[in-house]
């Protein structure tokens, strides 16, 4: 009997974390999947040469380990068993950035540490035991097939599998844009940020009281200093060791240059580890040239039966660790969207775009705001970068002192809030207060602006003035509710309009209260205001 839906057989390209987590959604929907990858896929948790990232540092956010768990319910606690740790993210982390090691907090969000071997392993495992899911290593794609509009097979060497969905999930790599234009579809524009990235890493033997925490982040303080380190306590009693930096800071794969790098981090917690610990393996290096993302959600015509999913769609900075999450929540957007929509259509695509979209607009705006960081940087950056980075560093700085900030820092980075929860007016209040570092009980030197916070500087009082022309003048302050304006004390003073409006009504109230405002030259959406 035909399925009435027209849901079949889905074929996923990539067997990797994105396929995997994309055939379990697709399993729910259709009658046969089958899971293609080119690589000899390894019994037990060992890596694999179509996963070059696979002997490195690897972060799954509590958002990606909450979406993991409800394809694969029970998930974490297989990964527990199998010798992953966990610990929790704010107590049990040692995290160095800006120039101070921050004060430990318990967050009440567990993190779930292992390597990516074991993660995909564990979960491949899952997809395989399913009744109507087949997974085939050693098979390469040479390309699509399809017509009027629709994709309906993929070419193999000397075979062909008929689809009603192809969902490709091959990567920064993927050929799709090859693949689509040799069948007459348009295809996405490409946006490339490029940063130039590059790790070595190391597994040693963890020992009782090596370490007196379970993980280790070293950050730079930019623009002066661009290398990292981190240190996971993973499965089988190891640590996971990666060193490395932004814009081709990055060590040679020797011992040597191992430890050099190690040791001229701003904190000596790596370094450390690296000469006390013995070493399992021998160093291995990855370089990334770019973040890089494929526009699908702008595309006018989609074809019919194929998607991309993953790094297919977006590639970030690894530093970042927030690619594996992006994945297994678009493998959650993909099931609902099946279970909202009849067949396998054009508009089906088009929503599922859209999901990603959203899925993606956090962690892409974080990740190269961040990259941003650095003058080196190449590619678009994004819309009010300057302000809402000098916000972000107050808020990292209040986080090395104030557990209250930290904790929210920490959900907005596991994707777990958004990041207008730093904005709360009672938050920002505290990230005032906190990023100051004043003495408990100062007083501050122009006293509390809107919403009771402490003024130290007179940037400060100035950024409360012009806040309150602009209130005066009729005009929405920015919220956690609604976009609007947003003004940010320093020299200088920054205005954003984040409604998508003209930024010239600003002018008007700001030059009544007293101040000179200019277009920014490089950012549409700001305007530099001086006393």
């Amino acid at each position: 009997m035909s399925n009435p839906t027209g849901r079949r057989t889905a074929v996923v390209i990539g067997a990797g974390i994105a396929g995997l987590t994309a055939a379990k959604s697709l399993s729910q929907a259709f009658d046969t999947v089958v899971v293609v990858d080119r690589d000899e896929l390894p019994d037990g948790g060992r890596p694999r040469r179509g996963v070059p990232q696979g002997q490195h540092s690897h972060v799954l956010l509590v958002a990606g380990q909450r979406a993991l768990e409800e394809l694969f319910p029970g998930l974490g606690e297989e990964l527990v068993a199998a010798g992953a740790q966990v610990f929790d993210s704010g107590a049990d982390l040692h995290l160095y950035r800006l120039g101070a090691a921050w004060n430990p907090v318990h967050s009440g969000q567990p993190f779930v540490s292992m390597s990516r071997p074991l993660l995909e392993y564990t979960i491949r495992r899952r997809v395989q035991a399913l009744p109507n899911v087949t997974v085939r290593p050693n098979t390469s794609v040479s390309g699509l097939g399809g017509a009027d509009g629709r994709v309906t097979e993929v070419l193999l060497d000397g075979e062909r599998l008929f689809a009603d969905l192809v969902v490709d999930t091959t990567g920064r790599g993927s050929r799709s844009d090859r693949w689509l234009a040799a069948l007459g579809f348009p295809t996405p524009e490409v946006e490339e940020v490029k940063v130039n990235v590059g790790y070595v890493s190391r597994i040693y033997r963890h020992t009782p009281g090596d370490l007196d925490v379970k993980a280790a982040f070293v950050q730079p303080t930019p623009p002066a200093e661009k290398r990292i380190g981190a240190a996971l306590l993973i499965e089988d009693d190891q640590w996971l060791v990666s060193v490395g930096g932004w814009h081709r800071d990055y060590p040679a794969a020797t011992e040597d240059g191992f430890l050099a790098h190690a040791e001229s981090l701003p904190d000596p917690i790596i370094a450390k580890l690296v000469r006390q610990a013995e070493p399992l393996t021998e160093p291995v290096a990855f370089q990334y040239p770019a973040n890089r993302r494929r526009h699908f959600e702008e595309l006018t015509q989609v074809p019919a039966g194929y998607l991309a999913l993953g790094d297919a769609i977006c590639s970030f900075n690894p530093l970042y660790g927030q690619g594996m999450t992006c994945a297994a929540q678009e493998a959650l957007a993909l099931g609902r969207l099946l279970a909202e929509h009849e067949g396998v259509t054009a508009d089906l695509a088009r929503a599922f775009y859209q999901e990603a979209a959203g899925v993606l607009f956090v962690p892409w705006q974080a990740a190269i705001g961040g990259d941003f960081d650095y003058a080196e940087t190449a590619g678009r950056r994004p819309y009010a970068a300057e302000l809402f980075g000098r916000y972000s560093t107050q808020a990292q700085l209040a986080a090395q002192v104030s557990g209250e900030v930290r904790k929210v820092i920490l959900s907005v980075q596991h994707l777990l809030a958004s990041p207008m929860a730093l904005w709360e007016p009672s938050l920002t209040a505290e990230i005032v207060r906190a990023a100051r570092h004043e003495p408990e009980g100062a007083q501050p030197q122009f006293g509390h602006g809107g919403h009771g916070r402490p003024l130290w500087t007179v940037e400060d009082r100035d950024a409360e003035r012009i806040r309150a022309a602009l209130r005066e003048a009729g005009l929405a302050e920015f919220s956690d509710k609604a976009p609007g304006f947003a003004v940010e004390g320093g020299a200088p003073i920054l205005v954003a309009r984040l409604d998508g409006g003209d930024r010239g009504e600003y002018v008007a109230p700001i030059t009544a209260a007293g101040f000179t405002a200019a277009a920014d030259p490089e950012d549409p959406t700001l305007l530099r205001v001086t006393a």
